[in-house]
């Protein structure tokens, strides 16, 4: 599996993921602000990609930036790819592009529906990530926490 920069032609693909999950974070597909954010993240390099070997959509991509602390804007894994490591590929290239000494990201808050069925919580305290402070809800007015990952 190979984690790639995104290009701009990538927009539709991101645009594809974010179609899946627009249950769990709200309205994106048709955002203007949305699409915006995820170009200048690809114009600025903070943006990757796996592709699907077959073609089409891609498996997975991420959303990254800020100094230290590097935080993990937005990370979605296509449901077909889901448990086959494209998400801990996803993270471990953006560790190693930004050797960061500490990692943040927003996930669902403990009980939040999508905290279960995206099994995001768990997928980052896999990763060595701790539950930290309680953030700001989601756009669909669900909980969020920060999660928090020291690099040493």
């Amino acid at each position: 599996m190979t984690v790639r920069l995104a290009r701009p032609a990538d927009l539709s693909g991101f645009l594809a993921l974010a179609a899946e999950v627009e249950d769990w974070f709200g309205p994106m597909v048709a955002e203007p602000g949305f699409h915006r954010a995820v170009t200048r993240h690809i114009d600025r390099g903070r943006a990757t990609v796996v592709d699907d070997p077959a073609g089409g959509t891609p498996l997975g991509g991420l959303l990254f930036g800020g100094e230290p602390p590097l935080h993990l804007h937005w990370l979605v894994v296509a449901g077909r790819a889901r448990r086959t490591g494209v998400g801990r590929a996803l993270v471990a290239d953006a560790l190693r592009r930004r050797a960061p000494a500490v990692v943040e990201v927003v996930t669902f808050g403990p009980d939040h529906p999508g905290a279960v069925v995206s099994g995001a919580r768990v997928f980052y305290q896999r990763l060595g990530f701790t539950p930290a402070e309680a953030a700001a809800p989601g756009p669909e007015g669900g909980s969020r926490q920060v999660f928090r990952l020291v690099v040493s």
